[in-house]
């Protein structure tokens, strides 16, 4: 592991190749009695951090409550400061310098030599501040507040436990700094954001390009690459601040010319089975010919559709096969030691069979995402819900929401989009028709934001208007076998006690999944918890293997979500332990999930 923890690039999407990693050691202050806005804390002086309020290290990007920060301690700290110096040396009058922050859970407030730079509401989303005019040459103190009601309710939490100790399917909770923290420096007039919309039946990419400072006479540069080599080279002048442009892909040679595109001989599509992936260069050119900035991305061409009680993958029908993935790492929490640990928890997934995952109440780290687009692995896209219905829950999911799915808009491994899950935060859907309206809102407004996903508005139950219907059902085989075994004694059915569609919605065709299942755990894990239980890995196997049949049987049902891929801290109903050991051969497994539809 390098002395600097994470120091990969962090955004890997969207990359230039100047940039300076703050994570690392840090001074680090518990606030419990929220006196550090009054007492100045944030007006800290490089002289003095060592002897000021900051009087603890914490390692970032690891959150107070895991070991690999240095502290390790679950107990409540609602409000947490965090302190460290950067050096900068000032460059020409068209530089600025932008600060990063993956995630801070919840509410952050940033300060760099005592002047505001930033506030941020949402725990798993990234922002940004332009803190040039706050520096000095040499030594500059950055400061950040994070505040993290650990009770709310109405936060979206996921799986963070609102009380002190972890049970059942709750877990530690994550507070403050939780995702690589940098400096970048780049022009005042640069490519803000990048938008990128494969379309296959059309073979062409469509390019929104948001441009910071824009002036005219301005050009984008776009160079399209495959395995290195050169298949696209497009100029646009820039007219506006925003720059959209559709790149015919057929014309270029990236594709042969026919309409039936999901039929090439060898054509570069993205699947999971052949991640073939597209590197896109853009070059911001002034009206001098001087390169103002440089931004580096890549691309999968492919197509999601579900139609027809189908799932279409590049126009082909494509069987599911996912795993419940929490996103949970021992010493880390909801951050990984390393990007080698989420690099390899998907190739333990498809080692086992699995073509992708749920990402479940958590927005994964970037780094994850990038993995998943280069291993090829399906994704569904899952926002961290909140446990109580009430204004600030729908101002804070919906807004947190758009962030999240702008930005991982452009992923080809993400697939789906699940706002909701299992009726969490909006727990009357039954008998109130506003928390029904609210789901049915979170389901358009996503569709809004990307209509090249499908959208599910609730996982698991209490469907309103949904594009999949997806069913979360921890019976055992026999019961799955008969419940699924037709469309209408699928919809018909109440796991949980629950009908599979809130009042005043139903089944309109949609392709059903079911996409919690399983959960079973190995009798004699001391304090565990699971589903159900088996004595061991052969017993394991023979039950596994009778709910695969069991739904592979099953005619209407389009794909399957095991539930889970590890065990995470007490709840002990994983393939692979927390540490990630397998339980049972990979191999029977794989044989197993893997298995051909009757």
């Amino acid at each position: 592991m390098s002395t600097r923890p994470r120091p990969e690039y962090p955004r890997p999407q969207f990359r230039r190749e100047t940039w300076t990693n703050l994570n690392g050691e840090w001074r680090f202050a518990f606030d419990d009695g929220n006196a550090g806005l009054a007492e100045g804390w944030q007006n800290a002086t490089a002289a003095g951090l060592e002897d000021s309020h900051f009087d603890r290290a914490i390692t970032v990007p690891f959150c107070y409550q895991s070991k690999l920060s240095g502290i390790g301690e679950t107990a409540f700290h609602d409000v947490v400061w965090y302190a460290r110096t950067f050096e900068h040396s000032p460059g020409d009058d068209d530089g600025r310098l932008l600060l990063h922050f993956g995630a801070v859970d919840y509410r952050a407030t940033v300060w760099v030599n005592g002047a505001f730079v930033a506030a941020h509401e949402g725990g798993h989303t990234p922002f940004s501040a332009d803190v040039t005019s706050a520096l000095r040459e040499g030594e500059n103190v950055l400061v950040v507040r994070a505040e993290d009601p650990s009770r709310d309710a109405t936060i979206p939490r996921g799986k963070q436990y609102w009380k002190e100790k972890s049970e059942g399917i709750f877990y530690t909770r994550t507070t403050g700094i939780w995702q690589t923290v940098w400096l970048e420096p780049v022009n005042r007039r640069r490519v803000g954001s990048l938008r990128l919309t494969p379309d296959l039946d059309r073979a062409s990419l469509d390019v929104e390009a948001r441009i910071e400072g824009f002036r005219p006479g301005m050009t984008l540069r776009m160079v399209v690459l495959f395995d290195g080599n050169e298949v696209l080279d497009d100029r646009v002048a820039v007219t506006s601040p925003m720059v959209r442009r559709r790149l015919p892909l057929i014309r270029h040679g990236v594709a042969p010319d026919t309409p039936h595109l999901s039929r090439w001989p060898g054509a570069n599509l993205w699947s999971p089975e052949e991640p073939n992936l597209y590197d896109l260069s853009l070059d911001l050119v002034d009206a001098d010919g001087e390169t103002l900035d440089s931004v580096e991305s890549y691309f999968g061409v492919r197509k999601i559709e579900a139609r027809d009680g189908e799932v279409f993958l590049n126009n082909r029908p494509y069987y599911q096969r996912l795993v419940l993935d929490q996103g949970y790492f021992p010493g880390g929490v909801l951050t990984a030691p390393t990007d080698e640990d989420l690099r390899r928890d998907i190739e333990l997934a498809k080692e086992m069979g699995f073509n992708g995952a749920r990402k479940h109440q958590k927005v994964e780290d970037p780094r994850w995402l990038y993995w998943a687009d280069t291993l090829g692995f399906l994704v569904w896209g899952e926002m961290a819900n909140s446990y109580q219905y009430s204004e600030d829950s729908v101002r804070r999911i919906t807004a947190e929401w758009q962030e999240a799915v702008r930005r991982d808009y452009n992923h080809p491994s993400i697939v789906a989009w699940v706002p909701m899950n299992e009726s969490w935060g909006v727990p009357d859907l039954g008998t109130d028709p506003v928390q029904r309206e609210h789901l049915l809102a979170l389901y358009h407004l996503t569709r809004s934001l990307d209509g090249t996903r499908p959208v599910v508005s609730n996982d698991g139950w209490e469907h309103a208007l949904t594009d999949l219907c997806n069913i979360h059902d921890y019976r055992d085989a026999e019961a799955l076998a008969g419940t699924y075994a037709t469309p209408e004694s699928s919809v018909s059915a109440t796991p949980a006690g629950r009908r599979i569609y809130a009042p005043g919605h139903g089944y309109r065709g949609e392709p059903i999944l079911v996409t919690e299942f399983g959960g079973i755990a190995f009798a004699g894990e001391e304090g565990g918890w699971g589903y159900s239980t088996v004595a061991n890995s052969d017993e394991f196997l023979e039950r596994y293997e009778a709910m695969i049949d069991a739904l592979l049987a099953c005619g209407p049902v389009r794909g399957f979500c095991y539930t889970q891929l590890t065990d995470v801290e007490q709840e002990v109903n994983g393939l692979l332990t927390y540490d990630r050991k397998p339980k049972a051969d990979l191999n029977r497994i794989r044989a197993i999930t893997a298995k051909e539809r009757p």
